[in-house]
Formats: structure tokens, sequence, C-alpha cells
């Protein structure tokens, strides 16, 4: 039982969860929230540093903008997808209006874009929306590459 970092979706405090406890819905230690909630976590530039880099769980990050309708259409289709990867995988939501300096930093060029983050560290990025069967498919598929790449 190897215990991972998992970062709380609500304080944004570092928990260590064994890997035999994750579909056991755990509880934040500090502020005794659940870890996993089957929705995507709206996150700041600070926020989303820190899921990013203290996670031990992958982390799918959606760049998004309130004024994109494609990104609005594909709200509902990442919504679901947070059911269906977590607790292997934690889904978040950066608006890159208010977080415009992150989405220069990344290189962010059109929205919606979808970035998977492995170990502080992205692994694959895809544009445009998506529906949510292929959020998923092109999740787990992106994770059994990197897998087999490390």
């Amino acid at each position: 039982m190897n215990p991972l970092h998992v970062v709380c979706p609500h304080c944004h405090t570092t928990n260590r969860v064994h890997t035999d406890d994750l579909g056991n819905a755990p509880d934040c230690g500090k502020c005794h929230e659940a870890l996993f909630t089957g929705h995507p976590v709206n996150l700041n530039a600070t926020e989303f540093d820190r899921h990013v880099m203290r996670s031990q769980l992958p982390v799918l990050v959606d760049f998004w903008a309130p004024w994109c309708g494609p990104c609005r259409m594909m709200a509902p289709a990442f919504e679901q997808a947070a059911g269906q990867l977590e607790p292997r995988v934690q889904l978040v939501k950066v608006n890159t209006d208010e977080a415009q300096g992150l989405g220069a930093q990344l290189n962010i060029r059109s929205i919606p874009t979808m970035a998977l983050f492995i170990g502080g560290k992205e692994v694959a990025r895809q544009a445009g929306a998506m529906g949510a069967a292929d959020i998923v498919r092109w999740t787990q598929s992106q994770l059994s590459r990197a897998s087999t790449a490390a």
C-alpha cells in the first residue's frame, strides 16, 4: 500500500492517501471534505500549480473561457468524464481569461484545450471540443502511452 499525494479540491491541502483507499471516498485531513467529488474543480493559477506539482495522480486540465461557445458545449461532457475518470485522474478547469499568465506560460493558443499532466509535467494535449466518451478514451489512451514510456 503505497501512499499517494492527493490535493484537496476544496482547501487545496496535500493529503496522503493509500492507493487501496482511493475508491473508498477518502476525505481531506484538514477540511474533512471529499477528495473526489466526481466534478471538475475550478482553479486559479496558484491552485493549478499546487494541484499539478503536488498531486501524484494524473491531472486533466480543461483550459476554457466563458465567452467560448465550444468551451460551453464541452463543459457537460467534461463534467461527465470526471465522474468516470475519478479517482484515477483529477479533472480541473482553468479559465484562461482569469489566468492569462498561465495560459501564456503553457502556450495555450486555442480553447478549449485539454492537457494531461503527470508528475508535474505535461504529457499530452488536445485542442477542440470533445464528447464525454471521447474525453475518457483519449485520457485512458494517453495514460497507457505514458505508462509504457516510463
